[in-house]
């Protein structure tokens, strides 16, 4: 047993080192290419042409960043949900072998009481009893009564056996779980190593982007090509709810739950820079909180978005849409469907940010509307 063990143990472990290489040859080939467009930045700062052009390939190799950061944290995440599930398994086992253990005990003590009973009545045979002259029901009494002593030994046996059976089974469960709960703590710490890694290569990114940035103009430019990218979702977003389902759309009377607990740094209509206003909100949140759906729907759109970073945009039904940013990783996929409360994301900096939140819009036929309608607080 303890060989099989070893040996699935090292394949697993192989695996994960084979997974790891495969992450770590990706990582040093940004970190090249951040290197290189750092050489080329520093000889030809001056040239507009050439900076703007640095910084698109800036913008490339950030997404490829965040993007690898979105994997890492996925995986993170669903390990720790693992952990948390096998967690609450062995202390059921737990919970279960005490039970069985005692239950054992009061097994084996009833018997052995029994068994005691059984050897002190022994002196009355058969032999002993036709000797005696005793009466025929008399004697019908008492074998009905031995054989009522028997039966009940017999399934007090048949009760014992079955625990100790089912106390074993309940021992070989917990040593499985112990042996998956400590594979996936190993997997957890490697996979956090990982995420580590990349988001130290984003801020490197996100540095030199932020140098090629230091002209209100120039972020002026990039707030306005950032709002084209997303007008173009939210319309591609408009065709793909034609062809969904109807859903219940979303009340306007402030009755939802926004999608995650913080502060709002930034409301609705505010000025972001220039005449380029807030479609939306910006909530301070803790990095890898989740993000919930605010209503039920289906997801019409689930990908790295410039200048927003990680995006979810979910189809409510009635022209209604709801538009989460800047996460850190997405737990859905264009096509999934979402219940109301529903994990959907986790909070993140993506898109550039160098602090966690979320961004949030909400939508009806297009139009970005106050979220304050439809959330309370």
């Amino acid at each position: 047993m303890n060989i099989r063990l070893f040996i699935k143990a090292s394949i697993i472990a192989g695996f994960i080192s084979l997974s790891l290489s495969v992450n770590a040859t990706d990582l040093d080939r940004r970190q090249s290419e951040l290197k290189s467009i750092q050489t080329q930045i520093n000889k030809q700062q001056s040239a507009v042409k050439n900076t703007n052009k640095q910084r698109e390939r800036l913008i490339s190799l950030l997404k490829k960043d965040e993007q690898a950061i979105a994997a890492a944290a996925k995986k993170v995440n669903k390990t720790k949900q693992d952990l948390t599930k096998i967690d609450k398994a062995l202390a059921k086992l737990n919970a279960k072998y005490v039970q069985l253990d005692e239950l054992k005990n009061i097994q084996q003590k009833s018997l052995s009481n029994q068994l005691a009973s059984a050897y002190l009545a022994g002196n009355h045979d058969y032999s002993k009893m036709l000797l005696n002259q005793q009466s025929p029901a008399s004697i019908e009494r008492l074998l009905a009564y031995y054989q009522y002593l028997n039966n009940a030994r017999i399934a007090s046996i048949k009760q014992l056996q079955s625990t100790i059976v089912e106390l074993d089974e309940v021992k070989n469960q917990q040593k499985e779980n112990q042996t998956r709960l400590n594979k996936l703590a190993l997997e957890q710490q490697q996979q956090a190593t990982l995420l580590s890694q990349e988001q130290s290569q984003r801020q490197k990114t996100l540095t030199q982007l932020q140098r090629t940035l230091n002209s209100s103009g120039a972020k002026l430019e990039q707030l306005q090509i950032e709002e084209a990218s997303l007008k173009r979702v939210v319309e591609q977003a408009l065709l793909a709810m034609k062809n969904n389902p109807a859903f219940d759309g979303l009340s306007s009377k402030r009755k939802l739950k926004w999608p995650t607990k913080g502060r709002i740094k930034s409301g609705f209509g505010s000025k972001r820079s220039g005449k380029v206003k807030w479609k939306g909100v910006t909530i301070s949140a803790a990095e890898g909180k989740n993000i919930e759906a605010i209503a039920g729907g289906q997801v019409i759109y689930a990908d790295w978005l410039r200048g927003f970073g990680m995006v979810l945009v979910v189809d409510h039904g009635k022209g209604y849409m709801s538009l989460y940013g800047h996460a850190q990783t997405l737990l859905k996929a264009a096509g999934d469907s979402v219940r109301k409360g529903e994990a959907i994301a986790l909070v993140g900096r993506s898109g550039g940010q160098t602090e966690s939140g979320l961004y949030f819009e909400v939508r009806h036929k297009g139009q970005a509307v106050d979220p304050a309608r439809y959330c309370k607080r």
